[in-house]
């Protein structure tokens, strides 16, 4: 059921504080939560609830926490541990009054993300509006855009065999005890050591010895999945709980390092794909490609990021253009006029191709043009941000619909902190301009603080 509609009481309590009393109605959080549209939000959201059932937590709790995890690049523990002693915080998740306990658990932000999936783009067009309202985004500024892609890593180790194949051995061994299925063996002792002795005699060069350990732990991972599906054969139940840990298993088994087509490459987080990026600090990256599109040129607030998509499946960069522009036109209701991106778009499926200008090119690079595919890098140090101070450095959601929220959210939180930081220099700029008529004399009120 859809959560009640958010009130204030509007009046003082003796026993609590208000929070408009506490906290400077000129901060920029502040300002920013009278900025976003939260009836609108609301709104989007309204088809994902059901008519039944008890109602749901407040929309604008939930959604405000989930910005400022992003906006601070804090985790959920974290943001709900700083949300219990920061009035700020409550003030933009739409507390009237400083709350002294969490009033939710911490489990709701994860409901929440599953439940909001689909309308994520919801929150990446909420902050490209509110941009634009304070002046940080010009309409002009979203007609010619960058277009690059990058990795989202996945929170796995890196994955060589003898670890793999460790893995799996530990994750069968959980799911007999969870599921009271007796084994002859576990084997959890020996393939510790095993998996520890490949990894220096590994380390060492010592190649003999390492393909020797590697075969005890997949002989071993070999009789521990015999043993399991003698023990759970003819029991359905049983047979659907083992049925996908058991195809991993067989999976880690019996792929080899060099072989070639698809691999496994974590058991807890199958959808890890091995992507290279030619860098020479890390050639292969583990996680998934997202593709990010920027304004060209900077806006007055910073360069910010009109489009935000995960691609599983590794596809070729290319093939993504096309999506990647008519998205982007249709959050930010401009049509795009030039698209700048690197050589991996070569061969790209575009609409209209003679508005993609790809790196390097010469024919009908010339005056604007040439100026513009030169800030085609300036890219590069956006997603650095937003891997540095966001979440797309590492990504600890589970699944594809967990890489899909975090690449959203992650843009939507980088163009917030570069709204607040437009705020904040506004703010600064008009308290200067005040003192300013001070000392002239002058007595002009400041937006009316």
């Amino acid at each position: 059921m859809r959560p009640k509609k958010h009130e204030t009481a509007g009046s003082d309590d003796l026993f609590r504080a208000r929070l408009d009393q506490i906290i400077d109605m000129r901060h920029a959080l502040v300002l920013l939560a009278a900025m976003i549209d939260w009836a609108w939000i609301d709104s989007e959201i309204a088809p994902l609830y059901s008519d039944q059932g008890r109602p749901g937590i407040p929309a604008r709790f939930a959604i405000g926490l989930l910005l400022l995890k992003h906006i601070y690049g804090l985790s959920d523990e974290g943001v709900c541990e700083r949300w219990v002693y920061d009035p700020y915080f409550q003030y933009f998740t739409g507390e009237e009054f400083f709350q002294h306990r969490f009033p939710h658990e911490r489990s709701d932000l994860s409901h929440w993300r599953k439940r909001f999936a689909s309308k994520l783009d919801v929150l990446l067009a909420e902050s490209l509006r509110v941009a634009h309202k304070v002046g940080a985004l010009r309409t002009k500024d979203v007609a010619r855009v960058t277009v690059d892609t990058t990795v989202q890593p996945k929170n796995v180790t890196f994955p060589t065999d003898a670890k793999l194949t460790h893995a799996a051995i530990k994750a069968l061994n959980r799911l007999a005890k969870k599921h009271g299925v007796k084994l002859r063996q576990s084997y959890l002792r020996l393939a510790r050591r095993a998996a520890m002795m490949a990894g220096r005699y590994a380390h060492a060069k010592q190649f003999r010895r390492h393909n020797r350990e590697l075969r005890f732990l997949r002989a071993r991972l070999g009789r521990l999945i015999r043993d399991i599906v003698r023990k759970i054969k003819g029991k359905a139940d049983l047979e659907e709980a083992f049925a996908a840990p058991l195809t991993r298993a067989w999976q880690i088994k019996a792929q080899k390092q060099r072989q070639r087509g698809w691999k496994l490459y974590s058991f807890h987080a199958p959808e890890t794909e091995c992507i290279g990026k030619g860098k020479a600090s890390a050639p292969y990256e583990f996680g998934v490609k997202v593709s990010i599109v920027t304004t060209n040129r900077r806006a007055p607030g910073g360069q910010f990021v009109l489009h935000a998509k995960a691609l599983p499946g590794n596809p070729y960069d290319g093939h993504t253009l096309r999506t990647a522009i008519e998205e982007t036109e249709r959050l930010t209701g401009r049509e795009i006029e030039r698209v700048y991106a690197d050589k991996g778009y070569r061969g790209h499926d575009a609409q209209k191709p003679r508005r993609v200008f790809i790196s390097g090119q010469k024919r009908g690079v010339f005056g604007t043009i040439k100026r513009e595919l030169r800030r085609r890098s300036a890219i590069e140090p956006v997603i650095g941000h937003m891997k540095a101070e966001g979440h797309l450095g590492r990504c600890f959601l589970k699944g594809r619909t967990g890489d899909a929220i975090n690449a959203i959210m992650t843009a939507a939180g980088h163009n917030l902190r570069l709204v607040l930081r437009w705020i904040s220099r506004l703010i600064l700029r008009l308290i200067l301009q005040a003192i300013r008529c001070a000392f002239e004399g002058e007595i002009q009120p400041l937006l009316g603080y």
